[in-house]
């Protein structure tokens, strides 16, 4: 397994695995398939190419992408210090194999060689006690939870915020 950070060429792996996410875990994601499945090749290339601010971590076997998770630090002086983790997925014949604490794990060594980032947030359904259980393994820790941040086929859904500080010596 091997996990790095996705560059433009990536693009169409990234959307297949995305597009996939979105269809078969609609109650994990802000964005739906629906949102996303029309975005063009080269849209999608400018969406996933790293800069100082952001990257999407992929995790692949062998060719295949099977896992992902986005970072992006916030921006302006007073937000600066934080960021955030987005579009956590692992494919499902590939979970219960460490693929996300890998990509998570990943995610906060990134961070951490950010100059003066303290804090990286995420949000997570509440009702997804797998990856809850994930991010508490890896040091994240709850501080909040919005009801129905979103609602899906009628149903309301509620997000538990996490956190995890980044430790400066």
């Amino acid at each position: 397994m091997q996990v790095r950070v996705l560059v433009p060429q990536d693009a169409a792996e990234f959307q297949r695995l995305r597009l996939e996410g979105l269809r078969e875990s609609p109650t994990a994601f802000s964005s739906s398939y629906e949102d996303e499945r029309d975005n063009d090749a080269a849209k999608v290339a400018e969406r996933i190419s790293p800069d100082s601010r952001r990257a999407i971590f992929g995790a692949f076997e062998g060719n295949e992408l099977v896992g992902l998770a986005g970072f992006h630090r916030e921006g302006g002086r007073k937000l600066e210090h934080k960021a955030f983790i987005w579009g956590m997925y692992v494919t499902p014949r590939y979970r219960r194999h460490g693929i996300g604490r890998q990509l998570i794990e990943r995610v906060i060594s990134h961070a951490a060689e950010s100059p003066g980032l303290r804090r990286i947030n995420l949000g997570v359904n509440a009702v997804n006690s797998g990856a809850i259980a994930l991010y508490e393994a890896v040091g994240f820790t709850s501080y909040g939870v919005e009801r129905a941040f979103l609602i899906v086929d009628g149903i309301e859904q509620d997000e538990i915020h996490m956190a995890y500080v980044i430790a400066r010596a």
